[in-house]
């Protein structure tokens, strides 16, 4: 099943970022997004998972156009079927690591997964206050939050980027069997080509044009 379609894309800000950009994403399937610095990758990132509005183009996800929706249409999917993973936690900081989890468990009608915490070697920290972690810990908080809402589609912009190199092959490794499992898609925004390389495809920007390599 196709989970998110993107047709002739394009943006611009002082300049034009890209241009007729075409993408798509099925079921248990997991692109990434490399390129250098200032290409405009996090910015596409953004257009595919509703954060931005292309100026020219247009992003279906389960057929319909995200850009055509009524805004409660587009906050119920954005609450119950994307799932964001940004290098910042932006976790709720007088929380603790739990109440973190409870919050997006209580939003989306989902259950907290003690199998997932351990999964993530969060179980001994995550009654402790989000100020009293490590980044690395913050980070894999984060994805435990977000992967409790059990999304269909993950955008993750450098995900393991606060974390040293086994574990961030242990969280691309939970991203993918959570795309087997749940019939999810993961779109991955990352300057690591080794980790891009274990996704499914791998897509290039480069001067304005979007490669599959």
């Amino acid at each position: 099943m196709n989970l998110l379609n993107a047709k002739n894309l394009s943006h611009t800000f002082e300049y034009e970022l890209f241009s007729d950009v075409n993408l798509q994403i099925n079921e248990k399937e997991s692109i990434a997004i490399i390129g250098m610095s200032g290409s405009g990758k996090s910015t596409l990132l953004h257009i595919l998972s509703t954060l931005l509005e292309p100026h020219s183009g247009k992003v279906e996800i389960f057929n319909e156009n995200i850009y055509e929706m009524k805004q409660k249409k587009l906050g119920g999917l954005k609450r119950d079927s994307l799932g964001l993973v940004f290098q910042s936690h932006y976790l709720f900081k007088g929380f603790s690591a739990y109440e973190n989890l409870e919050v997006a468990a209580i939003l989306s009608s989902k259950t907290i997964d003690d199998n997932l915490l351990k999964q993530l070697n969060i179980q001994e920290c995550i009654q402790q206050k989000v100020t009293e972690l490590s980044g690395g810990q913050q980070q894999r908080i984060s994805i435990a939050r977000v992967l409790t809402k059990k999304p269909r589609i993950i955008f993750a912009d450098e995900p393991t980027g606060n974390l040293d190199k086994q574990t961030a092959n242990n969280v691309m490794k939970l991203f993918f069997e959570y795309c087997e499992n749940e019939n999810a898609g993961m779109v991955l925004v990352t300057h690591d080509e080794t980790l891009a390389r274990m996704c499914d495809r791998v897509y290039k920007l480069e001067n304005k044009v979007l490669k599959e390599i």
